[in-house]
Formats: C-alpha cells, sequence, structure tokens
C-alpha cells in the first residue's frame, strides 16, 4: 500500500479495509525471538569439490581483529524468493527473503525491482546475490561480538534450476547482464561461507514476500514463522484492586 500512497485509487482503498479487517481480528500478534536450535537434514547441503574451477582453494575471509569467540554457536538460515513479472500492470519482478538466527526471523525483505527483467533465472540469481550480501554482514557483526558461528549459513530456494547452477563447480552463463550476480553467489558456495538446497514453494515462507497470499492454511503456516498470539489473563483483584494484566503466549 505504501506504493500507492501517491496516486490512490478506489481499489486501493477496499484493500485497505482488508487490512483492518484483518487487524480487528488478529490484533494481538506479537513476535517472539525463539533462541531454539533448528533441526536442519544437512544432508541436503552436500559439499562440493571446487578446487578445480574458477575460484580455486578458497575459504571465507574472517575478521583480522575478531575476538575470541564465546558461548554456545548460532545457527543461520535463509529462505530466498521471488516472483518474476508479478505485477501486471508494469511486469517488474518482486523479490523476498527471510533470515533465521536460530528459530527467530531478524531479517525480512520484500522489494519491487524498478527495472522490467526479461530473465527469470538471472533474476533469481539477483535475488540470491542480495540476501547473501545481508546475511554476510550478519556473520561479521556476531563474530565481532564474540558470537561462534561454526558452519555455513543454510539457504533455501524453490528454483531448482538455479540452485543446482549455484553448487555445481563446472557450471558455465555465459549471460552477461547476470554474470556479476552468479558469480557473486558461486563464489560464497566455494568459500562454504553458505550452502543451498532445494525447498518447495508450499513451504518457503519467503513465498508470502513476493506476493499476496489469500487465508488458508499456506498463509497460516507462513505467519506463525514470525508471530505468536497473545491471550490475556487477568488475575483476581487483591483488596478490590485487579492485580494487573498477565500476558500468555500461546505459540500457533
Amino acid at each position: 500500500m505504501a506504493s500507492m500512497m501517491d496516486s490512490p485509487r478506489k481499489g486501493h482503498l477496499q484493500q485497505l479495509f482488508h487490512i483492518f479487517a484483518f487487524l480487528k481480528v488478529d490484533h494481538n500478534g506479537v513476535m517472539v525471538f525463539n533462541p531454539t536450535a533448528p533441526d536442519i537434514d544437512e544432508s541436503c547441503f552436500k559439499r562440493e569439490d571446487w578446487s578445480a574451477a574458477t575460484y580455486g582453494e578458497c575459504g571465507e575471509e574472517l575478521p583480522l581483529n575478531m575476538p575470541e569467540a564465546r558461548g554456545a554457536s548460532l545457527t543461520l538460515r535463509a529462505f530466498v524468493d521471488s516472483d518474476h513479472g508479478d505485477g501486471t500492470t508494469t511486469r517488474r519482478s518482486r523479490t523476498g527473503f527471510t533470515i533465521f538466527l536460530n528459530s527467530a526471523p531478524i531479517i525480512w525483505f520484500s522489494k519491487k525491482h524498478p527495472s522490467v527483467e526479461t530473465s527469470s533465472f538471472g533474476f533469481e540469481f539477483v535475488a540470491m546475490k542480495q540476501c547473501w550480501e545481508y546475511f554476510r554482514g550478519l556473520r561479521y557483526k556476531l563474530r565481532m561480538m564474540g558470537i561462534p558461528i561454526p558452519s555455513h549459513t543454510f539457504v533455501f530456494g524453490d528454483n531448482q534450476s538455479v540452485l543446482a547452477n549455484t553448487s555445481r563447480p563446472h557450471s558455465i552463463l555465459r549471460k552477461k547482464s547476470a554474470s556479476i550476480a552468479y558469480h557473486f553467489v558461486r563464489e560464497g558456495v566455494a568459500k562454504d561461507a553458505w550452502q543451498t538446497t532445494y525447498l518447495n514453494t508450499h513451504l518457503n515462507p519467503s513465498d508470502m514476500m513476493t506476493k499476496s497470499l489469500s487465508g488458508g492454511e499456506k498463509r497460516t503456516l507462513f505467519t506463525s514463522y514470525f508471530l505468536h498470539y497473545l491471550t490475556y489473563c487477568y488475575p483476581m483483584s487483591i483488596n478490590g484492586y485487579v492485580g494487573g494484566l498477565s500476558w500468555l503466549i500461546s505459540i500457533s
């Protein structure tokens, strides 16, 4: 709705009514930082031999003045999605991704591209590159705070062609317009800073960052990754006064 503020139409007002109708019913949703370590099947993230590839023997650059890591290690996950040409008026594409620290969402991103993309394959690599730039900075910040990040970031996407070319050392991309994003993504995989795998679009929470989802099981599932709902409990009054309002968090 924010992108339509300069020239709103009647249809936009109807959508605004839908937003307020949703808030009227589900107005007590809150975000909760869940420190639980996620259960990840690491067998899905196969490490290839990149020694004969263009990038050769390389590794992730660590900060030179990084303090000694202490405490429990944390796991980074990223879910990436894009909707090629989703804008019915301009056919501009949209990128969406979410980054989780253990089981807590800490970064979510949704952006419409300023120009029309003709290649869905190249556009998916651009989406991956944007996501990687975010959590590359995040890995640096966490390490500079003394938090151990021993493993690569686990990246989930739903474009099997892009994921195959991301992790295949001898893959070649000849289209120059997407080559920067292509090599940027693949070099991160070669350094083992991140690894990618396939995730069905109906299980990818970043799908709701690229399009409007109607109410139903899918949207409820994705919303549960971000929001928990509060039930209100008024305790018994003491000496004629209400003791206060306690919030009970119910995970949904």
